[in-house]
């Protein structure tokens, strides 16, 4: 039962925060502003979460980046992802300019892939809105479907086994470009809330 570590506590981080809960593991939560502007936050989340500085949220074995598009870069930078499992949990969204981010033709989790070298990256997470992804799976007797993909056979495995213990039915869509892309802004994935009837 691992310990996840969440880079980014804006709304995003906290529902992943929730996700992580559910499935009985403790979090360590991180943001620009340090441990103490956390305090209220981690009271409001509750038993199991901590607030930490960026470099103890990713001495996590699983590392959620939740984190605007604008700030992934400085956000990584200078951290050690080396055999990490990063979850990748961003859109390529600039919030400032209200428009999707120009990403040279590849996809975003390539980009964030390249940011943390040595990561094994899984895209999660990320299709559901915050309110959504907080809230309790089970829907209509069901379980509230929550896509995935990436590279690595084990990491994704990891992160699938997440997500069960939190109640989610985890869908594999494969390897990290392909699914990367439906999944990222602008994907046909996006937004679509899907349940696993019985």
């Amino acid at each position: 039962m691992a310990t996840i570590g969440v880079i980014g506590a804006g709304h995003a981080g906290q529902a992943f925060a929730r996700v992580a809960q559910r499935a009985g593991r403790e979090v360590v939560i991180a943001n620009s502003g340090g441990p103490q502007s956390l305090a209220a936050l981690v009271e409001a989340l509750g038993t199991g979460v901590s607030a930490g500085t960026a470099h103890e949220g990713a001495a996590a074995v699983v590392v959620v980046l939740a984190v605007p598009w604008a700030s992934v870069p400085e956000a990584v930078a200078s951290l050690a992802w080396e055999g990490k499992i990063v979850v990748d949990q961003t859109n390529a969204f600039l919030l400032s300019e209200m428009k999707p981010a120009g990403l040279g033709g590849r996809s975003s989790s390539e980009i964030v892939a390249e940011l943390v070298e040595g990561a094994r990256v899984v895209k999660a997470a990320n299709t559901l809105g915050a309110q959504l992804l907080g809230s309790d799976p089970d829907e209509a007797g069901g379980r509230r479907v929550l896509f995935l993909s990436g590279d690595d056979a084990a990491a994704k495995a990891v992160v699938a086994d997440l997500f069960e213990g939190a109640g989610f039915f985890p869908i594999d869509l494969g390897d990290l470009v392909t699914g990367g892309r439906m999944q990222q802004a602008g994907g046909p994935l996006v937004g679509v809330n899907l349940v696993r009837l019985p």
